[in-house]
């Protein structure tokens, strides 16, 4: 994404002095009305991006120092097999999340198949599964009052995200490589949460394992401000009020139902010997055959291509190249349609799959 200059306030140029804001401390305020009127004015100066909210209970900070922002899917270890493997999971979940919305008729089931923003979205906002994109809200009071209610600290922490301007439910803008999704017009009336909480999402637009630096998908690129705010009740002052867990978690939500059943056979199918043991020798396959392939072709590959290239080059037999050809196309049948797959055969083509690995020229741990 691209990164912007926020325009700050008198006060936030003396805290911030010659520091980025993502680098200086968290600006301190000590009343919801004192975050308000600051807002106000940011949002006046910085007229040209939409301001959004997102409240943590810390001010989670990067190995060389500063904030960071970064979706879920490219948190920690993003070795580009990991980032793999949670896109694997990410196209699991989203295949199961399909085929119980169509099973349920719920509302929008139609939609949703079609487009990959709302899968992720519902994926994201119920943490089914890590994604590439990052919650926000536009109400400044829900934001103060998650980060309230999910801190035990005495201080916690708000940041002021500025976006493009919204265009449609899903706004894609090419021009600073953002999407952000209005959760609100995109999610069935059966999920409470989102209209609650008055949600939305952003991520890097057409960004999933290739990218050329991690820091291009950190929302510390948009960041305007970072206020540091007490967790103490007196913070709401007269006429204001932290938002209810009750409230922002609404009951009778059934999506969350339907989540919290994917949620479950997604751990079911991480213990050892199954899909997930599956997925995560595959990458580790996939890895081998691609940098082999990337490193005597000098381009970049698909799978299919890096067999054939390997073949072509003669370290790989015609019938090596067959049996990892049928492999592949097993695994996008696991991966996009797991309900077509059964246990047998998971354990055959694992067995296959070791196999073949160790018959590969000069295998890499």
């Amino acid at each position: 994404m691209r990164a912007t200059a926020p325009n700050l306030t008198p006060e936030l140029i003396r805290h911030c002095g010659t520091s980025p804001v993502w680098r200086a401390s968290p600006f301190e305020v000590s009343t919801f009305r004192h975050l308000v009127e600051h807002i106000a004015r940011l949002s006046y100066l910085n007229r040209d991006d939409l301001l959004f909210f997102r409240g943590q209970n810390k001010d989670y900070q990067s190995r060389a120092g500063g904030t960071t922002l970064y979706p879920s899917i490219y948190r920690s270890d993003t070795s580009a097999r990991e980032v793999r493997h949670r896109f694997e999971l990410l196209d699991q979940a989203a295949s199961i999340l399909i085929d119980k919305f169509k099973r349920a008729n719920i509302e929008g089931h139609q939609e949703l198949r079609r487009k990959r923003y709302i899968q992720w979205s519902i994926l994201q906002h119920y943490e089914v599964a890590a994604t590439p994109l990052l919650d926000f809200t536009h109400s400044l009071r829900v934001a103060c009052s998650f980060a309230q209610l999910k801190s035990a600290d005495p201080t916690c922490f708000v940041y002021a995200i500025g976006l493009p301007y919204l265009t449609n439910r899903i706004s894609i803008n090419s021009e600073h490589d953002i999407v952000n999704v209005r959760l609100l017009s995109i999610c069935p009336p059966a999920a409470l949460r989102p209209y609650f909480q008055e949600g939305y999402l952003a991520g890097t637009a057409d960004t999933t394992t290739d990218f050329e630096s991690k820091t291009e998908l950190d929302f510390r690129n948009r960041l305007i401000a970072k206020f540091a705010i007490p967790r103490a009740e007196r913070f709401w002052g007269k006429g204001f009020d932290l938002i209810p867990e009750a409230s922002l978690y609404p009951r009778g939500d059934h999506i969350l139902d339907l989540c919290h059943e994917i949620k479950v056979e997604l751990r079911e199918e991480l213990v050892p010997g199954d899909l997930g043991t599956f997925i995560t020798e595959w990458s580790n396959l996939e890895d081998y055959l691609l940098r082999t392939a990337r490193r005597i072709t000098e381009r970049n590959v698909s799978v299919r291509e890096a067999i054939s290239s390997l073949v072509k080059r003669n370290l790989l037999t015609p019938t090596l190249a067959r049996r990892l050809d049928a492999l592949r196309s097993f695994r996008n049948a696991a991966v996009h349609r797991p309900e077509t797959v059964e246990s047998s055969d998971l354990g055959k083509w694992l067995r296959e799959m070791r196999q073949l690995a160790r018959q590969l020229p000069h295998p890499e741990p």
